[in-house]
């Protein structure tokens, strides 16, 4: 494609082994826009015209709409989306089209491409979380007070409300949020003015061209500025987070829509049916969600792969960044969506989670604390509860039907009002320490999110 140094075109085989248009495409918008604003730079320091200048503008802005309305023809020989737009402009304008890449490098030029369309990626994404997010608000909110299990190491451990257990899950998409927003923060600063490696002898003021695209500020270091992909492997990284926490919600809904807990019921049109076991009905969205995490990490580890042997500055192996933050940034939106979708048309089965939790061992921590609120030292009151499930176990007989000389068997700290530990309503009133579900608890927690969605 070069002219001057080169004596041979370059083969047709290496064309189509480095060229990025078919992928890269993606950026013309951003493109467009960080040319438009170094064109006012260039204006600024009289290198154009106005006149030069408004006809790159314009032509730019045409260059958009034919893309926008698929009348654009991307080329592969002219190897990526920036020479594809400015051999269009210059088609077009002229010699003005010419002098749009004064000061500049293609090197510079992707790396504000590449923060733009990461900054308005994790704009989008947030929005989709939030959504998520009001999804299992409003999903709790029907299940009101049901109770279920709550587990650890899959076993029946305590009982817990359903909202809670769903706000859990609200609470870690908020720290996704929060990460996103502290990449965007860090990503928000221009490369453009870095050149190839080394900046410009023209100078440019780049404060004001970075006020023009909405960053705040300009890179300091001309040949950081043109080899980082730290924003890119961050971002990759949050994405990774999220997918991570939808896997885990995930298997909670494919086990909870199981015939063996049938905590929850999915409707039709977010399951699929067997091929051939016609009573099967398919938690896929689930199961998809949890797969497409794995693939997630791969984007994230493939990036940092990418980038740990580069030597200074710009290589082409960068080239590579683009296909995993184009797939990860596609993978978690359609997530983000068909999750909240689903969970919006989800149902808690509450005479199935409520017998679940009805089993009398999810409160022999209750009966702990029952002896240690009477002065029992908590390994010993411990070791007393553990002999008492032993006994039930052994006696099959529940500890809601053992008597008051039976339980002062094993500790005369038993007084007559230990059944009152036996009720999960008492159970769920006493949990009013700060995080823990007490209904009191889990309806300002509720309150809470839907002030904060309202908001967003």
């Amino acid at each position: 494609m070069w002219k001057g140094r080169f004596a041979q075109e370059t083969s047709a085989l290496v064309q189509r082994y480095g060229e990025s248009v078919s992928f890269d495409w993606r950026l013309y918008a951003h493109d467009i826009a960080g040319s438009i604003a170094h064109s006012k730079g260039l204006l600024k320091a009289g290198i154009l015209t106005a006149e030069e200048q408004q006809q790159i503008e314009k032509g730019l802005l045409g260059i958009r709409a034919d893309i926008e309305n698929g009348e654009f023809e991307f080329k592969e020989a002219l190897e990526d989306v920036h020479m594809n737009i400015e051999a269009e402009l210059t088609r077009r304008i002229g010699p003005a089209g010419a002098k749009l890449h004064t000061a500049r490098s293609r090197n510079d030029q992707v790396a504000t491409d590449a923060r733009l369309y990461c900054r308005s990626s994790i704009d989008t994404i947030m929005k989709l979380v939030r959504a998520m997010q009001a999804a299992l608000v409003e999903c709790a909110e029907r299940g009101g007070d049901t109770v279920m299990p709550g587990y650890t190491h899959l076993q029946r451990g305590q009982p817990v409300f359903f909202a809670h257990h769903l706000l859990a899950y609200v609470e870690m998409l908020e720290r996704d949020t929060s990460r996103l927003a502290d990449c965007r923060q860090r990503l928000n600063v221009m490369p453009l003015g870095s050149g190839a490696l080394a900046g410009s002898t023209i100078i440019l003021d780049r404060e004001y061209v970075a006020s023009l695209l909405g960053f705040d500020g300009v890179t300091q270091n001309s040949m950081d500025a043109v080899s980082d992909r730290d924003f890119v492997a961050e971002f990759l990284f949050t994405i990774s987070m999220i997918g991570v926490h939808l896997s885990r919600l995930s298997e909670d809904v494919i086990l909870w829509a199981s015939a063996e807990f049938a905590f929850v019921t999915l409707s039709d049109a977010h399951t699929t049916g067997s091929s051939l076991m016609p009573q099967k009905k398919n938690p896929d969205v689930a199961e998809l969600t949890r797969g497409k995490s794995a693939r997630l990490i791969g984007n994230l580890m493939s990036l940092l792969a990418l980038i740990k042997g580069l030597p200074m500055t710009y290589n082409r192996d960068l080239q590579e960044d683009k296909e995993p933050l184009f797939d990860s940034i596609d993978t978690i939106s359609a997530a983000l969506e068909v999750f909240a979708e689903m969970v919006s048309g989800m149902d808690v089965n509450r005479a199935r989670t409520e017998a679940a939790a009805a089993d009398p061992m999810l409160l022999a921590t209750d009966l702990a604390d029952y002896l240690v609120n009477r002065g029992v030292p908590f390994r010993q009151a411990h070791e007393v509860i553990g002999k008492l499930v032993a006994h039930s176990i052994a006696e099959r007989k529940p500890f809601g039907d053992m008597s008051l000389e039976e339980f002062q068997g094993f500790s005369q700290a038993f007084k007559a009002d230990v059944m009152s530990c036996l009720n999960v309503k008492t159970a769920m009133e006493a949990r009013k320490g700060i995080g823990a579900p007490s209904p009191q608890n889990v309806r300002d927690r509720l309150a809470h999110w839907r002030d904060v969605l309202s908001s967003c």
